[in-house]
């Protein structure tokens, strides 16, 4: 595997007079090793090679190649030893929430198991940070607890108030609808709320497969949004679906034709 990385020599390594190296070129080197680490050309455990041949390999200098690695050592891929050289780290020491990090991994990110990385990390914070919140709540904060709505199993909430507070159901939607109704209009209409493309890639993600988690997150936002119509109806406000093809038809939304194209 060839990587070439095009710039200016350094300045300490060349002759007196010689134009500075610009400081993209430090960045390529870095991105550079990074990838071949992330891409496991070096796997944990091994070394890279010596200083000299990185040297040699990008056509750089030390100097460069020394930045490089205290950078990558910082964000947990290799690790130096003295008098033996810079070993590779496991990826469990990676610091896999670190930006740049993010885009060295780029999509093999899945290959990770970040996702119960987080719940563990939310099941050992959250009941300690919801214990002290509910001992040092003020009487602001009770009483925009009172004015929420939750179903029986505390799946779906719906807040009276949602200048206090909101509930979010991972769609936009779920929570501009808790806003409509508080304002106390005749009617709501929902247009677009379809999710018919809810298994293909979102717009940002460049692999075969939709990992935003939307397929998941669909009966969570229609129950929501079935909340939404029936709390709304307390008031004699209707709800409206304006999407021919919504997930809401089969909720007994129905469908109302006032804004379809005309044929």
């Amino acid at each position: 595997m060839e990587i070439s990385v095009q710039g200016q020599q350094d300045q300490s390594t060349e002759p007196s007079g010689a134009p500075s190296r610009r400081p993209r070129v430090q960045k390529d080197v870095t991105r550079a090793i990074a990838a071949e680490i992330c891409g496991d050309d070096y796997p944990a455990g091994s070394f890279l090679p010596r200083e000299n041949d990185l040297c040699e390999r990008y056509g750089v200098s030390r100097t460069v190649i020394r930045e490089s690695l205290k950078i990558l050592e910082s964000k947990g891929l290799v690790r130096g030893r003295s008098r033996v050289g810079t070993v590779v780290c496991s990826k469990d020491e990676w610091n896999i929430l670190d930006q740049q990090v993010l885009e060295w991994i780029g999509d093999r990110i899945f290959q990770f198991d970040l996702l119960n990385c987080i719940l563990e990390a939310r099941r050992a914070i959250e009941p300690i940070a919801a214990e002290l919140a509910a001992a040092r709540a003020t009487v602001q904060e009770i009483a925009a607890i009172e004015r929420a709505r939750l179903s029986e199993d505390g799946d779906v909430g719906f807040s009276e108030d949602p200048f206090a507070g909101i509930f979010q159901a991972g769609s936009v939607a779920v929570s501009a609808a808790q806003f409509a109704v508080a304002w106390r209009p005749r009617s709501i209409g929902f247009v677009g709320i379809d999710l018919s493309n809810a298994d293909e890639p979102r717009y940002y993600e460049t692999t075969d497969k939709a990992y935003s988690g939307i397929v998941a997150a669909q009966k969570r936002i229609v129950d929501h949004l079935v909340m939404t119509r029936s709390i709304a109806a307390e008031s004699g406000i209707e709800v409206v679906n304006h999407s021919p093809i919504s997930a809401l038809v089969g909720m007994g939304f129905g469908y109302d034709a006032t804004f379809a194209k005309a044929e």
